[in-house]
């Protein structure tokens, strides 16, 4: 038994499927996980300058070998992991390999278009709840209600699953990142505005998307070239003002010459 196990070699993410085949639920999914990858980039670098941690989007973590592969996979719609290689072996990953790279996910996060039965199932070795609270143990579970526009985020407390309560901004502290995890009206790809599952700071600051930094810099600069234009005109009135006042102060003299007073001489 020892020398089968010596020689027993277990798959990769370059040897198992990259998709379980399932459809996108709905149009919001992609642009949602787009979403949340962009606007918590900058927050990443600063937790990891080394630039080791991995974002997956609808990828499959593999936790057990079955047959077929898939069956032993969940795919989350959006997770984060701290403290791994961006690559492996110089390759992008396909997927995360839970036996391979031991480290849990950080924060995991369903997003729901039917009733949540699926993600809320503890059915041992089936159910998606169970798997997560279970095997692969990610310190956050998020379950977002697309159509309900809510959030439920767990926090794993010993070996069970704690529901979090909402701050008074309504969002979910997510202490190891700095962030709080919350619901978001507004426009954002789609031609719509819809709630969205979004990051905020410890402070209640919305954390921005690459295009709104843009946006709001270009708003910045365009503020500072308004307020430069607004103090040249200010200046330009004022200018014209001390030549009006001066060309006046000029024809009183004039007109008082012409009566024979020397305007020098008045006090």
């Amino acid at each position: 038994m020892v020398i089968l196990a010596q020689h027993l070699t277990l798959p990769d993410h370059t040897q198992l499927p990259e998709s379980d085949g399932t459809f996108v639920k709905n149009f919001q999914e992609h642009p949602q996980s787009i979403l949340l990858t962009d606007s918590i980039l900058p927050r990443l670098q600063e937790i990891h300058p080394d630039g080791y941690y991995c974002i997956g989007q609808d990828s499959g973590i593999y936790w057990r070998l079955t047959d077929p592969p898939e069956k032993g996979a969940e795919a989350p719609d959006w997770f984060y992991v701290p403290n791994v290689p961006p690559t492996l072996n110089g390759e992008l990953r396909r997927s995360y390999v839970f036996w391979q790279e031991l480290i849990a996910p950080l924060i995991v996060l369903e997003f729901v278009s039917g009733n949540g039965e699926e993600e809320r199932d503890k059915t041992p070795y089936k159910g998606k709840f169970w798997i997560y609270e279970n095997v692969i143990r990610p310190a956050y579970y998020g379950i977002y209600e697309v159509k309900k526009a809510s959030v439920e985020v767990y926090q794993l407390v010993g070996s069970r699953y704690q529901k979090l309560a909402a701050n008074n901004r309504g969002h979910y502290p997510i202490e190891p990142m700095g962030v709080e995890l919350g619901i978001w009206q507004g426009r954002f790809i789609l031609d719509a505005e819809i709630p969205w599952l979004r990051w905020w700071d410890e402070q209640g600051n919305l954390l921005l998307t690459g295009d709104e930094r843009a946006e709001l810099e270009r708003q910045s600069v365009e503020f500072e070239r308004q307020r430069a234009e607004a103090e040249r005109q200010r200046a330009e009135a004022e200018r014209q003002r001390a030549e009006a006042v001066e060309l006046e102060n000029a024809r009183l003299r004039e007109r008082l010459r012409a009566l024979g007073v020397d305007p020098d001489t008045l006090a």
